[in-house]
């Protein structure tokens, strides 16, 4: 099987952290492949990493791709909640946009659709119009010519759900080239994500598989490979590991203090994020009156471009240090900020000399269970909650929470007056989700989470022999 030519597609950036900054692509040189990337963004990874690589600079979608993708995520939303009997589904889609002539035509237009096509059948042949567009597209003749010249034996996507892949995809299978697409993230399946059809896809775990299956009933079992996911491998490289006083000193940390980790949240997911980070700081005020050296240690989420928390960290500069993840800004757009390789060490040193971390909703309780260390979720409405502003409630109501083995596979804190308490039984050694957590790890992301890597390259070469 060696000496084959992969191409590692990235039609957006969220797999660079996966699929460039680990230990993945040399794992598949020491297997005998030659790995190019093939690479749909802004980011060079050439110039930044030295890899081999093809851009592709014809971006441009089908006009109409958009407004179908929209449609299609409608109707399996729809088709979801009827047959599942289940209301979860209505609260994943986004709300219609009737601001002007123009956005008001294309949303009746949109509604049309959904109206005529609700129905599994709809599905398909909304799915069949889409790529019958994206066959229309220079895009599709671009990368056709592309794949013609460099003759890759495979090409493996590393997300399920950027409609920038559906062209190129759709011309590597239409010159006979095997196709395999990576499952992004532990929430997407459910949330009527999975935007292109491959001829095989990569999953997390068995929980990830069998909800393939359940949603996507023209996917056969037979194209579906369980592998894990390469997103936490970083966690178990020890060679990231600072000394505390190396990471303290680095970033102007109090050594007498102990700090507690505040991930951020996009505006989407808890738009009154800033104020749990308000809640959290008066809690470590009135912990540290009664004798405690407790700090906060605020990093953002990397594509929140907003200034709401401000006013926060500068009322607390004496509790709250900023570390902002180390992404660039590589275009204008929010989803042209790029993850630097160096955030990986970043992310480790944080949950490593940190107490626990507390956040809405994030995915972050594993990174920091991989260190042994508790996560406290914010479950409670914020009295600035009003008519037009998102509750953050709704989130912990969503298919993917409802794998968690039991409620203590996370420490929810459900009121304001009781954060106080349950960060000082955290700190005491008296609390901590960290046994549920990983078992709710091994659910999510399978039970060996520092083989992802090995065991998707193990997969491509399966593909291969098919």
């Amino acid at each position: 099987m060696k000496n084959k030519k992969i191409f590692v597609f990235f039609p957006d950036g969220v797999g660079l952290r996966n699929f460039a900054f680990t230990q993945f692509k040399a794992i598949g040189e020491q297997r005998g492949h030659q790995i190019v990337y093939w690479n749909n963004t802004v980011f060079s990874l050439k110039e930044e990493l030295g890899f081999d690589e093809v851009k592709i600079e014809n971006h441009k979608t089908h006009p109409l791709t958009s407004i179908y993708s929209r449609v299609r995520k409608h109707i399996e939303l729809n088709v979801s909640q009827k047959k599942f009997k289940d209301e979860v589904y209505a609260t994943y889609k986004f709300p219609f946009n009737y601001n002007g002539l123009k956005n008001t035509l294309k949303t009746l237009y949109i509604k049309l659709l959904i109206g005529i096509y609700s129905s599994e059948k709809g599905i398909l042949y909304i799915r069949k119009r889409i790529n019958a567009l994206e066959r229309s597209t220079t895009k599709y003749q671009y990368c056709k010519a592309q794949l013609l010249e460099h003759k890759p034996d495979v090409v493996f996507c590393t997300t399920q759900r950027a409609t920038q892949s559906i062209s190129a995809l759709l011309a590597a299978q239409d010159l006979g080239i095997p196709t395999v697409a990576f499952v992004y993230s532990w929430d997407n399946v459910p949330k009527a994500m999975q935007v292109v059809e491959t001829d095989y896809y990569c999953v997390w775990s068995d929980l990830m598989k069998e909800e393939v299956l359940k949603y996507y009933p023209f996917i056969k079992e037979s194209q579906i490979f369980v592998t894990g996911t390469p997103q936490f491998e970083p966690h178990y490289d020890t060679t990231l590991l600072q000394t505390k006083e190396e990471f303290f000193t680095e970033h102007g940390l109090d050594i007498n203090k102990k700090y507690i980790c505040y991930s951020g949240d996009d505006e989407t997911t808890s738009p009154l994020d800033q104020y749990y980070l308000e809640d959290l700081a008066h809690a470590v005020r009135n912990l540290n009156s009664k004798g405690y050296s407790l700090g906060i240690i605020y990093r953002k989420c990397p594509v929140d471009t907003t200034n709401r928390y401000e006013t926060v960290i500068n009322s607390n500069q004496d509790i709250i240090q900023v570390i902002d993840p180390i992404w660039k800004p590589i275009g204008t757009n929010w989803n042209e900020v790029f993850p630097d390789k160096a955030d990986l060490k970043m992310l480790y040193n944080v949950c490593a000399h940190t107490e626990l971390v507390t956040n809405v909703c994030s995915s972050t309780v594993f990174d920091f269970v991989a260190h042994n260390k508790p996560c406290i979720y914010y479950n409670y409405e914020q009295p600035q909650l009003k008519k037009g502003i998102r509750d953050i409630g709704q989130n912990y109501k969503y298919v993917h929470f409802r794998s968690m083995p039991s409620p203590e596979a996370a420490v929810f804190c459900t009121d304001k007056k009781i954060l106080e308490r349950l960060v000082q039984q955290i700190i005491d050694g008296e609390l901590s989700n960290v046994a549920e957590g990983k078992k709710w790890y091994e659910i999510v992301a399978g039970n060996n989470p520092t083989q992802g890597s090995e065991t998707i390259w193990t997969a491509i070469e399966n593909c291969l022999k098919k």
